[in-house]
């Protein structure tokens, strides 16, 4: 029997991925288990493992495309008995005028597939079974998605209106003779090549659903303010060295998510989520703290798990640890769940102050601007000290400004004064 495998969901709210390279090719034996297409979504890049033994009948779109969750990935070939057979999903063989056998089809039905058992479906429900997807030939949809057309607007003429070859070729002839002509300075700017055209990646397209989200789900408010670190740099370059033998790099932002944890411990609305829909609010009593890491393909938001029960040589070997498996590709979707809170930090590309974006639904993100050496007041004497810029942004519809300004000095307080860290 062949069996269709589609595109699980290997995350929460995965709605789509766009497949890397393929791991596999038709006619190859793989077991349970074995990778057989290497897929990017919006969070990480993985593999997707073959679910049974057999041989690869088919496999569903090209490097590049996107395929959406619940849509066919590979058809596998399953050896099985003539009962088995029978109670197995049945895979309709269509032929193009002209060729071979070019594809198999999944026939619609219930959850998809029509079996021995129900193939007597009334004419009600089998058209309400195939309106959910146009029937066509894999030439077909391949030939649809070259040339830019909408399948579903396609009318059939094969078996069972199934659409083909033909039917896409005529409905494009259709399509472009009635384009209006272009004028000659469209023309002249296309030969010119001013724009240059990329397909937008996976993380780059939920990034931008994910800020409008926050933009219209949470009322932002931001904090500014900033703190003199120099007791903090003075401790960080004296163990530095001592942390790089044991190959773990030292620096500041460890001490930025300590301070961080134990000051949401105080202040647990800004550990907190809204949950307008059954009149509620989530006060969350662990610690997980995601941190912005910047790659060439976007922001990722890695989770550092537990932080208030973490040592600062632990913390540091997490930012460090993420900041690799970023660079490389390699994070997991473990790595991205439970966040309670996020830090960014732009200041080491050059900002000092910023408005950073909720990452929704928390209520709250920390922004870390660039460090640099200013004249400050101590104790009445004018010195040159160590001036970090803080930006905190909060949901007002959760914290007030009296809980982001308490919140934010107290974080100020433990990065001030590093040896508070350890007296709570």
């Amino acid at each position: 029997m062949n069996y269709i495998f589609k595109f699980p969901d290997i995350g929460e709210g995965l709605e789509e991925g766009t497949i890397v390279e393929w791991q596999v090719k038709k006619g190859q034996l793989v077991n349970v288990g074995d990778p057989l297409v290497t897929m990017e979504t919006d969070k990480v890049v993985t593999d997707i493992p073959s679910p049974r033994t057999g041989t690869i009948a088919a496999l569903y779109g090209k490097i590049g495309d996107i395929v959406k969750v619940g849509s066919a990935l590979v058809e596998i070939q399953i050896e099985g008995t003539a009962e088995e057979n029978a109670k197995s999903p049945q895979i309709e063989a269509v032929k193009e005028e002209g060729a071979g056998v070019v594809g198999t089809l999944e026939i619609a039905g219930n959850n998809a597939v029509l079996t021995a058992s129900n193939e007597f479906v009334s004419a009600d429900n089998h058209e309400k079974q195939m309106s959910k997807k146009v029937l066509a030939t894999p030439v077909a949809r391949a030939l649809a998605k070259d040339l830019g057309i909408d399948i579903d607007q396609v009318n059939g003429t094969g078996p069972a209106s199934r659409v083909m070859k033909d039917d896409i070729l005529k409905f494009a002839e259709k399509k472009t003779s009635a384009k209006p002509k272009s004028s000659t300075a469209q023309i002249e700017i296309q030969n010119e090549q001013l724009v240059d055209v990329e397909p937008i990646s996976q993380i780059r397209r939920t990034i931008a659903k994910n800020m409008i989200q926050s933009k219209h789900n949470a009322a932002h408010m931001t904090v500014f303010d900033e703190v003199e670190i120099s007791e903090l740099l003075r401790i960080r370059n004296k163990y530095k060295e001592t942390y790089a033998e044991k190959n773990v790099k030292l620096t500041f932002l460890a001490f930025v998510l300590k301070s961080t944890a134990l000051a949401l411990k105080k202040f647990r609305a800004l550990n907190s989520e809204m949950d307008l829909e059954n009149n509620k609010m989530l006060y969350k009593k662990y610690y997980n703290i995601g941190i912005a890491i910047d790659t060439e393909k976007g922001l990722v938001v890695p989770v550092i798990k537990n932080v208030d029960k973490l040592s600062i040589f632990e913390i540091a070997s997490k930012i460090q640890e993420f900041s690799s498996k970023a660079k490389d590709g390699k994070l997991s979707m473990e790595d991205f769940k439970d966040g309670t809170f996020t830090i960014t930090s732009y200041g080491s590309i050059g900002g000092k102050f910023a408005v950073p974006v909720i990452n929704y639904p928390q209520a709250a993100i920390l922004g870390i601007g660039r460090l640099s050496k200013q004249p400050v007041v101590i104790k009445d004497d004018i010195k040159v000290g160590q001036v970090l810029p803080l930006s905190l942004s909060v949901d007002h519809r959760i914290a007030d400004g009296a809980d982001a300004t308490k919140f934010l000095n107290a974080v100020m307080h433990y990065l001030n004064d590093p040896v508070s860290l350890l007296m709570e």
